[in-house]
């Protein structure tokens, strides 16, 4: 006769056993499923799903960017935040010999984020050119909102298998499944083609869903100025870290071409009278000793600036005398390509069909030249303040307004 507490014992062993092969059978289910829909195409490139229409956000897209370059190995690879993501387009290739391009800047991110970016792209590809967008206010180590996980910018000969273990991994998280549920049922969102699609490059038709959503162009301009006046940087140790990153690239090769982003004149003024502007200037004098130093070691690098009072960045905004839709920009914080495309040919000479800059938008910073060119700068400032007292007042009052949110 069966002694009871063996029986009991055998049948407990048996249920455990049931409940843990039915938990991992789940679990492997549901990550399969993640894998295969993809709703964020995290594992995608030259695939029949980058051309299914996506959420106005988008999500974990320094996952898909990170896997698309390791891919793709593109011959030319942009690099900054979401003012390049946006702005620079990378069906250009006619300016670059034909040569593969790839737009690898990400929404949110700070240099520290950037920086990694740019060394992923330098480790899984011979990068030829990079393009680089910098920005006062995000030049810092803080982690921005990018989003960049341990092992999505490990490189080696396993990092594709390390990718999808990853994924696997992502897939089996429930924000996830949901939106894959979503997807299935045709509840996910379908208002624009992922930047995969456009080979990085945002969506326009994600913006401009955005901008309506928050009513117009006027009503975003407040948020992204009070944004752009309370990043925390430019920091020291993110100029060593970009100075260390800078100095790989050139040993490797990479011609260089950094930019500072010509955000709108209103967000140049947020910084004025926040008193950022000689930390900007400092900042300015920095990047550009740092470019002559890596210059004169023979690196190919240039550094030239489209920010400040110039033609383009001083477009008249909504609220004052400015039309609806504004034709460089989005709103303060972000330009539309067809400044990108000016941005590319004052960097590259241009090319047929190519948009002329105006003379005063791009100036190449060297020693010789940029205490003439924070003066103009200095200059061009009290002369908007002069003929714009309705914008000065306008930022004035804005910075000492509690911060809005989109």
């Amino acid at each position: 006769m069966d002694n009871p507490d063996t029986s009991d014992t055998l049948s407990l062993r048996r249920y455990v056993a049931v409940f843990c092969g039915c938990v991992a059978g789940t679990l492997l289910l549901v990550s399969t499923v993640n894998y295969q829909v993809d709703p964020y195409l995290l594992h995608q490139w030259d695939s029949p799903l980058l051309q299914r229409l996506q959420p106005t956000r988008e999500k974990l897209s320094v996952w898909g960017k990170t896997y698309a370059v390791a891919r793709y190995r593109p011959a030319v690879v942009y690099i900054g935040n979401s003012r390049t993501e946006m702005g620079l387009p990378a069906g250009v290739r006619t300016l670059f010999d034909g040569k593969t391009v790839f737009n690898s800047a990400v929404s949110g991110a700070s240099i520290g984020d950037a920086m990694l970016l740019a060394r992923h792209a330098a480790q899984v590809s011979h990068v030829d050119t990079m393009v680089w967008g910098i920005d006062a206010p995000s030049f810092s180590m803080e982690q921005g909102s990018a989003g960049i996980e341990p092992g999505l910018t490990e490189a080696g000969p396993a990092f594709f298998a390390r990718r999808a273990l990853l994924n696997v991994k992502r897939g089996l998280t429930l924000d996830m499944t949901r939106d894959t549920l979503r997807l299935l049922q045709g509840s996910f969102g379908s208002v624009c083609l992922s930047s995969l699609a456009l080979h990085g490059q945002r969506d326009h038709r994600c913006f401009s869903d955005r901008i309506r959503g928050w009513g117009g162009t006027a009503p975003a301009m407040v948020p992204r100025l009070q944004e752009f006046g309370t990043g925390a940087g430019p920091t020291p140790d993110a100029l060593q870290a970009f100075d260390a990153t800078v100095g790989m690239l050139c040993r490797d090769g990479t011609r260089l071409r950094l930019y500072i982003n010509p955000t709108h004149a209103l967000t140049m003024d947020v910084l004025y009278w926040r008193g950022k502007w000689p930390a900007m200037e400092q900042w300015q004098a920095d990047i550009t000793a740092l470019a002559e130093r890596h210059r004169g070691q023979g690196c190919d690098l240039r550094l030239v600036d489209f920010s400040g009072f110039n033609s383009i960045t001083s477009e008249a905004i909504p609220q004052f005398g400015g039309a609806r839709e504004m034709r460089y920009y989005w709103e303060a914080s972000h330009y539309r390509d067809n400044v990108g495309r000016m941005i590319l040919s004052r960097l590259f000479g241009g090319s047929e069909g190519s948009p002329v800059p105006p003379e005063d938008f791009g100036i190449e910073l060297s020693s010789e030249n940029l205490a003439a060119h924070q003066q103009a700068m200095r200059t061009a400032r009290d002369r908007f303040h002069q003929e714009h007292p309705q914008e000065t007042a306008f930022v004035r009052k804005l910075i000492t307004l509690p911060r809005v949110r989109p």
